[in-house]
């Protein structure tokens, strides 16, 4: 059957085949352009490749196979397309989310293909996605965060599990460290006496976070069982898992299931992090350097936050609100 017409979107579901990544890869240069990331974190680099497979997947079944052949309506019928049809994921229509982070994938990838030569043009200079649906940053309320911090124990849990998990637990609360840059953290990241941790954030960026007093308490008692848990071969790591390996973002994710009174997710815990920090009066750029953000206007969203928790709390409590 003759490929599909160029004016036609494709009916097929948007996960690209196993059997053809690698001649995807090939064709439209994946390796090249992953290889470039360097300043990017592992899982930045997976998003990306597995954002543009999904294009190139996407524009073979319209008729296009090389990044040359492709305009800037194409890539605005891309972004439609996942915004809209069907069959642009499992679920139906990508998420707005999904989408301008495949929007992003594509003019990074873009960009470096005019660098190097590959297109003589840059189909994606200004490509948008639709904005996405501005919900807040989930966070946690005290009687959750007293619960998943404090709650009693399981009988039947092992104490080294449980010590590990409360000192994971008032890592990610009491330092708003993201669960990647917990799960990276070894044993000399730690120091204790100053109440302090080193951790590596995007970009390949060090940066010092303090830790709270319950955090250093937690940690000093993991620590004195750590031998117990964590095996030789997984080095210095700080954290390790069930098999002794190094501890994992989706280990931390079971902790949380395991823990909390209701669905929820690690990033929640730094949310609540920032989130608590200027409700009670810190400074907007301290809480940008606690977190590593690069830009202030990512930590901004937080006064959002904390502004429409002023707003529930006044209309309340107010009689005239």
């Amino acid at each position: 059957m003759p490929a599909p017409a160029r004016s036609h979107a494709p009916s097929r579901p948007a996960v690209p085949p196993v059997v053809a990544v690698v001649a995807v890869a090939a064709e439209w240069g994946l390796d090249t352009f992953v290889a470039a990331l360097t300043q990017s974190s592992v899982n930045t680099v997976a998003a990306y490749r597995s954002d543009l497979e999904h294009f190139a997947s996407w524009a073979a079944e319209v008729g296009v196979h090389h990044p040359a052949e492709v305009d800037r309506r194409l890539l605005r019928r891309y972004i439609g397309w996942l915004s809209t049809s069907p069959d642009a994921t499992r679920n139906g229509p990508a998420a707005a989310r999904t989408v301008a982070r495949r929007a992003s994938a594509l003019r990074r990838y873009f960009a470096f293909l005019r660098r190097e030569g590959v297109v003589a043009n840059d189909p994606a200079v200004g490509l948008r996605s639709p904005s996405g649906d501005g919900r807040l940053p989930r966070v946690l309320d005290h009687a959750d965060l007293d619960a998943l911090l404090d709650g009693p124990a399981p009988e039947d849990e092992p104490r080294r599990r449980r010590l590990r998990d409360d000192a994971v637990l008032e890592l990610l609360y009491g330092s708003g460290v993201r669960v990647g840059e917990l799960c990276g953290l070894d044993v000399g990241s730690l120091d204790l006496a100053a109440g302090a941790a080193s951790v590596w954030g995007k970009g390949a960026k060090q940066r010092r976070v303090p830790l709270s007093a319950p955090a250093v308490a937690a940690l000093r008692a993991w620590l004195a069982v750590r031998h117990e848990v964590v095996a030789p071969d997984a080095g210095a790591a700080l954290f390790g898992n069930e098999r002794g390996h190094r501890l994992s973002p989706r280990d931390v994710r079971r902790i949380l299931d395991r823990r909390s009174p209701q669905p929820t997710h690690p990033h929640a815990l730094r949310h609540t992090f920032a989130t608590h920090l200027l409700d009670g009066g810190a400074d907007l750029r301290a809480v940008q350097e606690l977190l590593g953000h690069a830009d202030v206007s990512t930590t901004q969203r937080y006064t959002h936050i904390s502004n429409h928790r002023l707003r529930e709390a006044y209309a309340e409590a107010h009689p005239r609100a």
